[in-house]
């Protein structure tokens, strides 16, 4: 949906443990929205996550697959420039990940995109 309501761009198509991804998050709708999800799932890895560093500029530490901003966080932005790496090392040659990035009025979700990229060994 790149060029919808929101959308999600990832810089790196495949990356290794330990190294950043670089993401982009645009948000193009004008109607009443409150917050904005961005929820990681790497394939085969129940416990495994990737951890967010860096969120428009400003260092972060947040070691969770689930990062929720409010609208009123962002100050009028439009976009959300992320950077966030992993320590998953796959089992196999690679595994497959799923960004999601949802925007959310009143507990519900309205919108949502998804990127996909590959973490290999």
């Amino acid at each position: 949906m790149a060029g919808g309501e929101v959308s999600i761009s990832l810089q790196e198509k495949e990356l290794k443990a330990g190294q950043e991804l670089h993401g982009r998050i645009a948000i193009n709708y004008i109607g009443r929205w409150d917050s904005v999800v961005i929820n990681s799932q790497i394939e085969n890895a129940t416990s495994d996550v990737f951890t967010y560093s860096m969120l428009n500029g400003k260092k972060v530490n947040y070691p969770y697959a689930r990062l929720s901003i409010f609208r009123t966080e962002l100050k009028g932005a439009t976009t959300i420039d992320f950077v966030a790496s992993t320590k998953h090392v796959p089992q196999s040659e690679s595994s497959n990940v799923k960004f999601r990035v949802s925007l959310i009025q009143e507990h519900k979700e309205i919108f949502s995109d998804i990127a996909y990229i590959k973490v290999v060994k």
